[in-house]
């Protein structure tokens, strides 16, 4: 199980490296070092203002810039057609590649004009030591099983990955590899798309993806006007609001400021789950999290399992006097 080839579809957002892109890098370049394999990253932008070499210092062997005024905004017509034409020239084994709204709509359409299999949503990838084969593993049946999933045939082997799924790794000091420009042939940029315009969503607040701490709540708030003490806690330790399933299905919160496997994936360094039991659907959405601190009326609850403190008592009295304290130390108003 040698030579193996692990390409790595990158993400460009308003012209610069998506952090998705460092993470599944440093995945890439763990799994290639159990064969001997090599990783490339691909960047499609319509320009690029970060230095692509810090993926590079990432782990990968060599970076591969395509940049055109069509791919500016996204547009699915083109990318699926010049990543097919760069995949089947460059014929690599496995392919990553986010799980983003861009990732989930244009993965599909390229294993289709590659004939290949695609996993999506992958939560863990391992290399099986005697096939040579990618594991790739998948919450199934509404996220109460885990299926591993192999493509034994079917060339290159494809999977996406949430973003915060896996860490991005510490960045080498001197960059080692090359950065290339690869000729595309000039109709490839020919779409069918016409791009009318871009708005940005509103979301209500900062993506809990980007945040240092987020602090979550569940059902055991038992009203949306809970979600207040939440509000005002993630205020003073300068983070952001997540929310279970079930509070968010009951319109406590925004779907934005969902968190599990049918939501985000956070890995903030402080994650506070207030009122939570920790069903696998959740935890799988905070997994990666630093320090995790549970508050839970429930001794049983599997939250605590994940949890580095956990707080069993009422939350009602437990989050007020912890926003006091919080409030004395970094001596706010």
């Amino acid at each position: 199980m040698t030579g193996k080839q692990f390409f790595v579809l990158g993400e460009v957002r308003d012209r610069h490296i998506h952090s998705v892109t460092f993470e599944l890098t440093g995945k890439a370049r763990e799994l290639a070092d159990t064969c001997g394999g090599t990783v490339t990253a691909v960047l499609l932008s319509g320009g690029l203002d970060d230095d692509p070499e810090s993926l590079l210092r990432s782990g990968a062997d060599r970076v591969m810039t395509v940049e055109h005024p069509v791919l500016s905004m996204y547009n699915q017509d083109a990318e699926v057609k010049v990543l097919a034409h760069l995949l089947r020239r460059e014929t690599p084994d496995v392919v990553l590649a986010p799980a983003t709204t861009s990732g989930r709509t244009t993965l599909p359409a390229l294993a289709a004009e590659l004939e290949t299999g695609l996993t999506a949503d992958c939560t863990g990838l391992e290399m099986d030591p005697e096939t040579g084969l990618l594991l790739q593993t998948r919450p199934a049946i509404g996220g109460n099983v885990m299926a591993t999933i192999k493509t034994p045939v079917r060339r290159p082997q494809m999977a996406t990955v949430r973003p915060r799924t896996f860490r991005a790794p510490d960045r080498k000091a001197a960059a080692e590899g090359a950065v290339i420009r690869p000729e595309i042939p000039p109709e490839l940029f020919v779409s069918r798309v016409v791009n009318l315009g871009f708005e940005r969503g509103e979301d209500g607040g900062s993506n809990i993806q980007d945040l240092d701490v987020v602090v979550s709540g569940g059902k055991g708030l038992k009203r949306p006007e809970s979600f207040r003490m939440l509000e005002e806690l993630a205020a003073l330790l300068g983070g952001g609001v997540g929310a279970s399933r079930p509070a968010v299905e009951a319109k406590w919160m925004g779907y934005p400021h969902q968190v599990g496997l049918s939501g985000k994936v956070v890995a903030p360094k402080v994650y506070i789950a207030a009122g939570i039991s920790g069903a696998v659907q959740h935890l799988a959405g905070m997994q990666t999290a630093g320090f995790v601190v549970a508050v839970n009326r429930d001794p049983d609850a599997s939250i605590f399992r994940v949890a580095d403190l956990g707080l069993c008592g009422d939350l009602f009295d437990i989050l007020p006097r912890l926003t006091e304290r919080i409030r004395k130390e970094v001596g706010a108003e």
